[in-house]
C-alpha cells in the first residue's frame, strides 16, 4: 500500500504543474457584443492580412508604415480580415503590432475571399 504522504505529494505535484501562475505574452482582444452603438465619426480602417503581405484600405503597406499611418489618423475602428492560409503566428504578430495604439477599437472579421 502507498502511504498517505506519497498520495498527497503526487496531488501537490499534479496541481503545481497543471496550473499557471502568470500570464506572459497575453494579447487582449475585446469581443464585439450585441446592442446599440453610436456610429463612429470617421470611416473604419480595413486591414487585410494575407500570406503575401499586408494591406491598409486596399493599399499594400509594411507593418511599420501601417502603425505610423494609424497613429497619424488618431482614432477609429479597425476591421481586420485574415486571408486564406494566414496562421496563428501572423495573427498574433498583427495583434502585437496594433496593441499599443490608443483610441483604436479592433474588430476581427471572417476570412477574406
Amino acid at each position: 500500500m502507498t502511504s498517505l504522504i506519497d498520495v498527497i505529494f503526487l496531488l501537490l505535484l499534479f496541481f503545481m504543474l497543471s496550473s499557471t501562475f502568470a500570464r506572459q505574452g497575453e494579447l487582449p482582444l475585446d469581443l464585439a457584443m450585441g446592442g446599440a452603438a453610436t456610429p463612429p465619426d470617421t470611416p473604419p480602417a480595413f486591414i487585410q492580412l494575407r500570406q503575401d503581405g499586408l494591406r491598409l484600405d486596399a493599399t499594400e503597406t509594411t507593418p511599420e508604415a501601417l502603425r505610423s499611418e494609424l497613429q497619424a489618423r488618431g482614432e477609429g475602428v479597425l476591421l481586420l480580415t485574415l486571408g486564406e492560409g494566414v496562421g496563428a503566428q501572423g495573427f498574433a504578430e498583427i495583434l502585437h503590432l496594433l496593441q499599443g495604439l490608443s483610441g483604436w477599437r479592433l474588430a476581427v472579421l471572417g476570412a477574406a475571399p
